[in-house]
C-alpha cells in the first residue's frame, strides 16, 4: 500500500479505480430480488377479502367460491377470509380498500361492477380514483335484466311504455335504481321503483311476494344461481336485457341497445354499459408492490383455469366469463376518455346528485 502510494501516477490511478469499484459495489443491490420473496411474505398470512355487497347475493357467491380456491394459487399459500361490506351499492368496500387498508397485499376487494367509474360519473362519495386500483381480474360479465312476476299484465316491453310497473330497488347507486332510470330515460318505459330493499334479496323477496311487480338491474347470473325456479317455472318475464351481447338463454328477448332511438342515446347507454363488462371485478389498493401485484394476478389467472374452480362454480350455477387485469384497465381507461357530453349524461342517469362540471 505504500508502496502504491508511492508509486506516482500510476499508484494513484490503481487507487482510484479500486476507490470507483468499491463505491459501485456499495451504490449497487446486494444481488437480484429473490424469486421466493413474495412466497415468504404470503406464507402463514391471511388476505381479507372486501365484498362490496350483501350476504347471499350474486356478488357475495362468486366471492366466496373464489375465496375457496384462490389461496392455493398465491405464492406462499396464504388463507382468504371474506367480509361484507355493503353499504352503499359497494362504496364502503371500494373506500376502505383505498383509504384505510393497509398496501401491503394482505387485502383485496370483490367491488360491485360499476364501482370502477363511479368517480368518473362524478358520485361524491367516491373518495378513490378507479384507474388507481391494481385491478386483478374479473370472475364474469354482469348481464341484467328487466322481469316482471308472471302473474302481471305486462309481458312485453312496448307494454312496459304504456302500462308501467312498479320495480323493488335497493340504494340510489344500486342497479335496480340505475338500470330503471336508464330504461324511463332512454327508451321510454315507464317504471315506479320502490326503493330501500336489502339489495342481494330483499328486492327478489318483495316481487315474489306481489309487493311490487318486477325487479329491474338483477343479473341474469344471479337469477340462474339464486333463483332458478324463477326460469325453470316460468315465474317471470324478462322484458328488456342489458348488455353489449345478447345472453344465450334469451335470444328472443329485445336488448336496450337496439332499442335507443338515436346515436346519442346509444353512445350513453354504450358508456353505462361499459360497467356491465366488468362485471365481478377484484383489485388491491393502489400502491402494493409491484411484485405481488403481479403474483396476485397471476393468482387470480390460473385460478379461472382451476378445474376445482370451475367445478364448484357450476355446481352453484355461476356463469365464468373472465377479464384479466389488464383488460379491465383498457376498459376504463376508454371510459375515462370519452366526450365530456356522453360522460354528462351518463352521470345524470348514473347520479343525477353528481356535478356536471
Amino acid at each position: 500500500m505504500v508502496e502504491a502510494m508511492r508509486g506516482g501516477a500510476g499508484g494513484r490511478a490503481k487507487l482510484s479505480a479500486a476507490a470507483g469499484l468499491a463505491l459501485l459495489a456499495a451504490a449497487l443491490p446486494a444481488g437480484p430480488v429473490r424469486a421466493d420473496s413474495v412466497e415468504d411474505f404470503y406464507r402463514g398470512k391471511q388476505i381479507n377479502l372486501l365484498v362490496g355487497s350483501g350476504a347471499g347475493g350474486g356478488y357475495d357467491a362468486y366471492a366466496r367460491v373464489f375465496a375457496r380456491h384462490f389461496g392455493k394459487h398465491v405464492p406462499g399459500h396464504p388463507s382468504i377470509i371474506a367480509k361484507n361490506l355493503p353499504a352503499g351499492g359497494g362504496m364502503a368496500a371500494a373506500n376502505t380498500l383505498a383509504n384505510t387498508s393497509d398496501k401491503d397485499g394482505l387485502t383485496i376487494a370483490a367491488h360491485t361492477n360499476g364501482i370502477a367509474m363511479d368517480p368518473l360519473f362524478g358520485n361524491p362519495g367516491a373518495k378513490f380514483d378507479g384507474r388507481a386500483f391494481h385491478w386483478l381480474g374479473s370472475i364474469g360479465k354482469l348481464q341484467n335484466v328487466c322481469a316482471v312476476w308472471h302473474l302481471h299484465p305486462v309481458k312485453t316491453i312496448e307494454q312496459a311504455r304504456t302500462l308501467g310497473f312498479t320495480a323493488a330497488g335497493a340504494g340510489a347507486t344500486s342497479n335496480t335504481v340505475i338500470v330503471p332510470k336508464i330504461l324511463n330515460t332512454l327508451i321510454g318505459t315507464k317504471i315506479k321503483v320502490i326503493a330501500g330493499y336489502e339489495p342481494g334479496q330483499g328486492d327478489a323477496i318483495a316481487m315474489e311476494s306481489g309487493e311490487v311487480d318486477g325487479v329491474c338491474g338483477l343479473a341474469w347470473s344471479t337469477i340462474k344461481a339464486s333463483r332458478a325456479h324463477w326460469i325453470n317455472e316460468k315465474k317471470i318475464t324478462v322484458l328488456v336485457q342489458m348488455a353489449f351481447d345478447k345472453l344465450p338463454d334469451l335470444p328472443d328477448t329485445p336488448s336496450a341497445l337496439d332499442l335507443v332511438s338515436n346515436d346519442a342515446d346509444r353512445k350513453v347507454l354504450e358508456l353505462i354499459l361499459i360497467r356491465q363488462e366488468m362485471g365481478r371485478p377484484f383489485s388491491t389498493p393502489p400502491g402494493v408492490p409491484a411484485e405481488r401485484v403481479a403474483a396476485l394476478r397471476r393468482a387470480f389467472d390460473a385460478t379461472m383455469k382451476d378445474p376445482e374452480f370451475i367445478a364448484e362454480a357450476a355446481r352453484a350455477q355461476l356463469e365464468i366469463e373472465p377479464l384479466t387485469g389488464e383488460q379491465i384497465e383498457t376498459l376504463l381507461a376508454g371510459a375515462y376518455a370519452a366526450p365530456k357530453d356522453i360522460v354528462q349524461r351518463a352521470s345524470a342517469l348514473i347520479n343525477p346528485a353528481a356535478s356536471t362540471k
